[in-house]
């Protein structure tokens, strides 16, 4: 301050022919100790009555009036600032602090003569709060000195914090003004309790910092908080003294400024002898080089005596005080203010003009508030409305480089937005990468986060679960019923669509099957008809056995269009042939058991002949039921016309990943058993035919192995009942159904191929000389023998192959040899 003065006064184009003075008290820091001091302020404007005093002589006593005080720079710290502005403002004296950044002090209402030229921690805690958050750190601590500045600080921190909703208070601590023993041991207890908020936001005096990092030091934390100061630390060496592991690190900030090269010149010119009026300078001498000046100052157990030819810079480490460029804008402040004044005042009147006499403290502060000139440091200096300094901040971090010698580093600026140079940074384990302070660690991909209660920066992570995807970073969706998270659950994909691929074992084995069933049953219909005409051929009945075969050979064949790919045009060929080939076979054998039972019942009354029995008569019983079958799938087509659909509930598993849709036709569980339902009904009814007709002569018509045929079909199909339908909630649903389907359809067919045709084959192709005419049997004579036993006893057993063909002779002469006889042929068939 004294030097700033001195450059005033010495300058003729500031406040020329007027010399400025000062009276310096010392605060010590303490707002009571202040106001004590700030009273010798404002004696000068105190009346004091002397009407009840008078001197020896009578007279009136004099009073020796104190210099009048027109401005105050200072304080320092913002809880003095406080209490001296409560009084200087009722005498009206305009203050300018250096140092006091106070939010409060803004409002201009309560402290309406103060000014300074720093700005208030309201920019101070915005810009801390853009560190935290550019350093990804969203759970922190702070601590605060009991008192305005400390208190307010963290006030303005913590409303920012609820404003932007980014970063939440693990804990407030506060450091008393008289703290007891352990006080500070017992803060880091209770900081270590959020271990997780290892940031910690500090609003404390020198002291307070000094004391908490030994503190964190004693109790073994060093290297766990992450320190970020304000500018009552910035960068003082004075709090880290001694304590450089613990405050390595350590981000600071402070308004920003510069070296002011000329006080450097200046103070380490000074020396004991040169700088007398600086009361407070004996005792920096004696700290500053360690030793003792006789008895002033005395330290006890400083073995050094002062000499005072000790030179500063020289003797001793020397750098500038942070606060120099603040403390000369405050003093240049003033001058400047009074150099208008003066200026509108005494309009070129040298020196002090009367109407200066009398300073107008509220004429001076309107001066103040409008002066604009650039600072020691080169940047402006100006006020706002409230009579605060615009936000500019420097910002440090405390590092120990390589040489093991620790400095505050430059590492960005604040000029109401950050600039932050990251990869200047430095931390005591060496990671180049930031160090946490977070309550929870960020969840990952596919999972949402659970806030607890009260707390928005804690959470617990929850997994999207099932067929759930990360909608945000707070909820899980789920995904429409077509589509499953894709691999992060963070979005969704389509399931993807399967069908029964021809190369799968559940496909490979039906067609093996089916084409050795195709084969076998090509190789028969070859065979009866290049053996057309033969007797074997004829007493099959060629008619119905042509009918039995393409029936046998459809049922082969639907197993290829079970297992194509469905399409329109596949899935109407499944309507039609699903149960056609088995219409075909069981219609054909219904017809034929049917006219074996009418033959033999007929015989029991008499030797006429039943109706309906010859082929051409079969054919047509034959052709109307399947035409029922076909009359069905007609109105199933008008209905329900035939298309394609995903089902994508079969194959929906608990694990999405696994989760398929499949390719169907549209032929429901209860449209498949409508479909089979007529041909099952067939099959029953041939079989009730089977079991009536069991007792005919086994060599009559096939009765015997058709009755074989149907058992083994009844059992086929009971057995594929429950296979099929007793595995409709089977994740292999697809597969086994339309296995177990073909499969039975093969079976069936085989069944019917190989009791009633086979043999005839063999027969046929091997033993060519079986294959001739049989003896001939009257139809009455069998019905006649029928009628005396009571049934029909088995006959023929020379007829191999157990087939005969039965004639009826209808004879128009009974008596000659030359009678004209009419045979009326009744052949049965089998397949």
């Amino acid at each position: 301050m004294m030097f700033a003065i001195d450059l005033i006064n010495k300058d003729p184009e500031l406040l020329p022919n007027i010399t400025l003075g000062a009276r310096i008290l010392d605060t010590c820091s303490r707002d009571t100790y202040a106001l004590e001091q700030s009273l010798t302020f404002v004696q000068a404007l105190i009346e004091k009555d002397g009407s009840d005093v008078r001197c020896a002589n009578g007279d009136p006593p004099i009073f020796a009036k104190p210099t009048k005080i027109v401005g105050v720079i200072g304080a320092a710290a913002s809880s003095v600032s406080i209490m001296v502005a409560n009084i200087l403002r009722l005498f009206k004296i305009p203050q300018v602090s250096y140092a006091s950044t106070a939010p409060e002090l803004s409002d201009n209402t309560r402290y309406d003569f103060f000014s300074r030229v720093v700005p208030p921690d309201s920019y101070q805690a915005q810009a801390m709060m853009d560190i935290v958050t550019a350093m990804g750190w969203n759970y922190v601590s702070t601590l605060a000195s009991e008192g305005n500045y400390g208190e307010s600080g963290v006030e303005a921190f913590v409303q920012i914090s609820r404003e932007t909703s980014g970063v939440c208070i693990a804990q407030s601590q506060k450091i008393p003004r008289e703290p007891k023993p352990g006080e500070f041991d017992k803060i880091i207890s209770r900081l270590m309790e959020t271990s997780n908020a290892r940031a910690v936001i500090m609003f404390a005096n020198e002291d307070d910092i000094r004391r908490i990092l030994d503190a964190a030091k004693r109790n073994n934390q060093t290297g766990h908080f992450l320190w970020v100061g304000s500018d009552s630390w910035g960068s003082k060496i004075s709090p880290v003294v001694g304590q450089e592991k613990v405050a390595e690190g350590a981000i600071t900030i402070l308004p920003k400024r510069a070296s002011v090269d000329a006080f450097d010149r200046y103070f380490r010119s000074r020396s004991l002898s040169n700088n007398r009026r600086n009361v407070w300078f004996a005792e920096f001498w004696e700290e500053n080089f360690n030793c003792k000046l006789g008895m002033h100052g005395k330290r006890p157990g400083s073995p050094k005596k002062c000499t005072g030819l000790e030179k500063v810079g020289r003797d001793s480490s020397y750098e500038q005080e942070g606060k120099v460029q603040f403390v000369m804008d405050a003093v240049y402040a003033m001058a400047h203010a009074l150099h208008r004044m003066h200026r509108e005042l005494c309009l070129g009147y040298p020196g002090l003009c009367p109407r200066m006499a009398n300073i107008d403290g509220k004429e001076l502060l309107s001066h103040i508030r409008a002066v604009n000139f650039n600072g020691s440091a080169g940047t402006p200096v100006v006020f706002n409305e409230n009579g605060d300094a615009p936000g500019r901040y420097d910002i440090f971090q405390y590092q120990i480089t390589n040489r093991s010698t620790a400095e505050y580093r430059v590492i960005g600026h604040w000029t109401n937005k950050l600039h932050l140079n990251l990869e200047a940074m430095q931390w005591r384990t060496g990671d180049p990468s930031l160090p946490p302070s977070v309550c929870s660690l960020p969840c990952r991909m596919g999972e949402r986060k659970k806030v607890v209660k009260g707390v928005s920066c804690c959470w617990h992570c929850e997994r999207c679960e099932g067929y759930h995807y990360q909608a945000n970073e707070f909820v899980c969706e789920l995904c429409p019923y077509e589509m499953r998270p894709d691999a992060n659950r963070t979005g969704c994909q389509p399931i993807p669509i399967i069908k029964l691929e021809w190369h799968s074992p559940w496909a490979v084995v039906p067609v093996f099957i089916s084409i050795l069933g195709i084969a076998a049953t090509t190789f028969a219909i070859i065979t009866f008809v290049r053996y057309n005409d033969t007797p074997i051929v004829r007493a099959s009945g060629r008619e119905m056995s042509y009918v039995l075969l393409t029936g046998i050979f459809l049922c082969y064949a639907i197993t290829f269009l079970m297992i194509a790919k469905p399409d329109v045009g596949v899935c109407s060929l499944r309507r039609i042939f699903l149960g056609l080939g088995m219409c075909f076979s069981y219609a054909a054998l219904l017809t034929k058991t049917n006219r074996i039972h009418r033959i033999f019942e007929q015989g029991k009354k008499s030797v006429t002949a039943p109706c309906f029995i010859s082929p051409a008569s079969q054919l047509v019983i034959t052709f109307s039921l399947i035409s029922v079958q076909l009359l069905g799938v007609f109105v199933w087509f008008a209905v329900d016309p035939p298309h394609t659909f995903v089902d994508y509930g079969e194959q929906r598993t608990q694990d999405p990943g696994a989760a398929r849709g499949v390719l169907k036709c549209d032929i429901s569980d209860l449209s498949l058993i409508c479909s089979l339902g007529y041909s099952i009904l067939l099959m029953v009814t041939c079989t009730v035919y089977a079991i009536k007709t069991r007792g005919v002569p086994e060599t009559f018509n096939e009765a015997k192995p058709i009755g074989f045929t149907m058992y083994t079909t009844c059992i086929i199909w009971l057995a594929f009942i429950p296979i099929f339908f007793g595995t409709s909630q089977s994740a292999e649903r697809m597969y086994i159904q339309t296995t177990t389907l073909t499969i039975s359809l093969s079976l069936s067919a085989s069944v019917s191929l190989g009791m009633l045709y086979m043999p005839k084959v063999y027969v046929i192709i091997f033993h060519p000389e079986q294959n001739v005419p049989k003896r001939k049997r009257s139809f009455k004579a069998i019905v006649t023998a029928a009628a005396m036993s009571g049934k029909l006893a088995p006959k023929g057993g020379d007829r191999p192959n157990g087939e005969v063909k039965t004639e009826l002779c209808e004879s128009m002469e009974t008596n000659t040899s030359l009678t004209k006889t009419t045979y009326v042929s009744y052949s049965n068939h089998a397949i």
